[in-house]
């Protein structure tokens, strides 16, 4: 039951996180209203707390539930999967720096500004792309050294 409760929760929780990064990338156009920044920037909080869940239920899932830590550890489309995790990761940091900027000033965002912070959402939705691919090929063994 542990096992499953576990992927549960981790799969919930990426289906969260890319709603999140899915409605940022909605809502953030130009002419960007300045309540709508507010609930952007409420918005990006949750997305921090769903990641930090995603990791800490994750590790907890590969150390403790069915396969084990040894089945992961020496699976290379795990270490993509997490690679893929944290280079979203670091890519949401402008944005969210922006959202926070724009919530603080109360000022409109300028188009530009609009536009860079899209690039980075375009972005991590891309890379989003890998990660249902790295876990169905580690789910099945592929990739074990």
């Amino acid at each position: 039951m542990l096992d499953f409760t576990l992927a549960l929760a981790h799969h919930l929780l990426i289906f969260g996180i890319f709603g999140i990064i899915s409605a940022e990338f909605w809502a953030v156009r130009p002419g960007l209203s300045g309540a709508t920044a507010a609930r952007i920037a409420s918005i990006d909080l949750w997305y921090g707390i769903l990641a930090a869940a995603v990791i800490v239920i994750g590790f907890c899932r590969a150390i403790f539930a069915a396969k084990g830590w040894a089945y992961y550890s020496h699976n290379a489309f795990f270490w993509a999967k997490i690679a893929a995790f944290l280079a979203i990761g670091i890519l949401s940091l402008p944005p969210t720096v922006a959202f926070i900027r724009w919530r603080k000033s109360r000022a409109l965002p300028g188009d530009s500004d609009i536009l860079r912070v899209r690039r980075y959402l375009r972005a991590e939705l891309a890379l989003f792309v890998f990660l249902p691919i790295f876990a169905a090929a580690m789910a099945r063994g592929y990739g074990e050294f």
